[in-house]
């Protein structure tokens, strides 16, 4: 007689995380979601003054309408990407480039 197998559980997050690999498309959709997420990790004087944002082979680019904001931003740039990598992990952003 053939052996049952018991269904194996998962989270949702895992069976979302499952079905994004499959589709090829969990890069696309970690970009989104870090995008998403600017306003709550900068804030949102800077999220209101950030003219551009995207990302391109896991470098996040970002311009600013206003210099002073990008001359702060520049300051803090490297704790910003380690706030990141902390929420998303190291593989999803490389680096941040303000244009």
């Amino acid at each position: 007689m053939a052996e049952k197998r018991k269904p194996e559980i998962q989270s949702i997050g895992q069976a979302i995380r499952e079905m994004l690999n499959s589709y090829n498309i969990n890069t696309k959709f970690d970009e989104a979601t870090v995008i998403d997420s600017w306003e709550s990790l900068v804030g949102k004087p800077v999220a209101r003054q950030t003219k551009k944002i995207y990302i391109r082979n896991k470098v996040l680019f970002v311009q600013f309408s206003s210099s002073s904001v990008k001359h702060d931003f520049q300051l803090h740039k490297t704790d910003i990407l380690e706030q990141f990598r902390k929420r998303f992990g190291r593989e999803v952003l490389a680096e941040i480039v303000i244009m």
